[in-house]
């Protein structure tokens, strides 16, 4: 059995995937940052956060929606996140 603190990167990845799953709508970063803390009680860096997600990305669990701009026409808005449905 192990002994001592749960790793980060298992914490974090699981919860990303248990918040993406129970939410209908697409997320962004900053958002999933914030529930991650609300549900482990400690701060996670957004840098983390999106690393986990990147990560994920790679393996093909979550899709990326790159939102429109909302003044510019020819630059890219806010990406979401979700998970990605067979």
């Amino acid at each position: 059995m192990k002994r001592g603190r749960p790793n980060v990167r298992n914490t974090v990845s699981k919860s990303i995937v248990t918040i993406l799953e129970s939410s209908r709508l697409p997320m962004a970063t900053s958002t999933i940052c914030k529930m991650i803390e609300k549900d482990t009680q400690k701060k996670v860096s957004w840098n983390t956060v999106q690393k986990y997600i990147d990560e994920m990305m790679s393996l093909g669990k979550i899709e990326p929606t790159v939102l429109p701009h909302s003044k510019d026409e020819n630059k890219k808005g806010l990406t979401v996140y979700s998970i990605k449905r067979a």
